[in-house]
């Protein structure tokens, strides 16, 4: 509540306002928090637990109804609840955590199609050490990721962090960025900048990789087995113009061999530029820790949280359900309860779930006091 006071409710008083703006955002988490992912779902949730919610709400008008909250959602401010988020985010993580790796990554909401406006494109800025969303920009839609990722980078604190971009992040702004704010970039480079691609590759030519150091790693999981091998070498080793690529240290060479099925595929080889220097093992672990984005967030939004499936499309709806969503999944990331019943771990599925069935670990999940 406190973090959510600096959030400007968009709606008219004129027009009659009946339910506090803050109230309804915390009720939106709470729902969302009990395994609700729709407008139509807050309001059911809200109304059935509006005895629960009145210990810490004054509801003064009872709960809002779904047309209620998708008004809110479309009408809100995106950069004053994104400022919330961040304000939020840096309330719950951890004094001592060191910064660790950060890792930048986009993803499509489909279904918030309309028409011929494009689905929204969100980046995130994801730890891949704790497991928690830091932040995320909408991208505009006539631009793409190029535009957005310095928006966000500009909005984070980077200082001691190795951030981590695929190919579309391969920018020199990007890069002059990420160095600006005190962080180390670790970047994929890809046809996109075909002339480091070509320094780079030529770094790992045939005959010149035999003398780089190497690393192995076999991840044999899931019924298939992927051999991965890289190498590094020195930036002094290719023709990187340090004017553009600032503080560029070390160059990469990731090869990858997948079995499965008795099949074998074709080798793929990737390559990366780094502002750290980094031995071949500690650059293959960031690779590999990059995907958390993907596993950790992307999927979990997508499977547990249905936000590929949501229909919600017009105004800035689309951008606050998923930071509300990622309010959550921070909360679950975090979240250490471990009933009694329970011989394993929760998953975050079933965490939903039994914050739903017990008040009392819902309470304990959102930290918050009776009033």
């Amino acid at each position: 509540m406190d973090c959510l006071s600096e959030i400007e409710d968009p709606r008219a008083a004129s027009n009659g306002t009946r339910h506090d703006c803050r109230e309804m955002l915390v009720i939106a988490i709470c729902a969302c928090l009990c395994d609700m992912d729709t407008c139509e779902d807050f309001a059911f949730w809200a109304y059935h637990r509006q005895h629960w919610l009145k210990r810490f709400l004054t509801l003064k008008n009872g709960v809002p109804s779904s047309t209620t909250f998708y008004r809110l959602f479309r009408a809100l401010d995106p950069k004053h609840f994104e400022a919330f988020f961040r304000r939020w985010v840096g309330q719950i993580v951890p004094a001592a955590a060191p910064p660790g790796q950060m890792a930048v990554d986009g993803k499509t909401i489909r279904g918030s199609a309309d028409g011929e406006r494009r689905p929204a494109h969100i980046v995130s800025a994801f730890s891949t050490e704790l497991g928690i969303a830091f932040g995320q920009e909408r991208v505009a839609q006539k631009s793409n990721e190029i535009t957005a990722i310095p928006e966000l980078l500009e909005a984070l604190y980077l200082q001691g962090f190795l951030v981590s971009i695929d190919a579309m992040g391969c920018q020199k702004e990007i890069a002059s960025k990420i160095i600006t704010k005190g962080g180390d970039y670790l970047l994929m480079v890809k046809g996109n900048q075909p002339g480091l691609l070509a320094d780079v590759s030529a770094a790992f030519a045939e005959g010149r990789r035999n003398d780089l150091p190497r690393f192995e790693h076999l991840d044999a999981t899931h019924g298939r087995v992927v051999t991965q091998l890289t190498w590094t070498a020195p930036a002094s080793a290719a023709a990187v113009d340090a004017r553009e690529w600032p503080d560029c240290k070390t160059l990469a060479m990731v090869a990858s061999l997948r079995q499965a099925g008795g099949k074998t595929s074709d080798l793929e080889r990737r390559y990366y530029i780094a502002s750290r220097e980094m031995t071949p093992e500690a650059l293959a672990k960031a690779v590999r820790a990059h995907w958390a984005v993907e596993n950790k967030l992307h999927w979990m939004l997508d499977v547990n949280f249905s936000e590929d499936a949501c229909m919600v499309k017009k105004d800035n709806a689309p951008k606050i359900l998923s930071l509300i969503r990622r309010v959550v999944l921070n909360m679950l990331s975090l979240d250490t309860t471990q009933p009694a019943f329970a011989r394993k771990k929760l998953s975050k599925r079933q965490k939903r779930k039994f914050a739903n069935f017990d008040e009392s670990i819902m309470r304990s999940m959102l930290g918050i006091q009776p009033i």
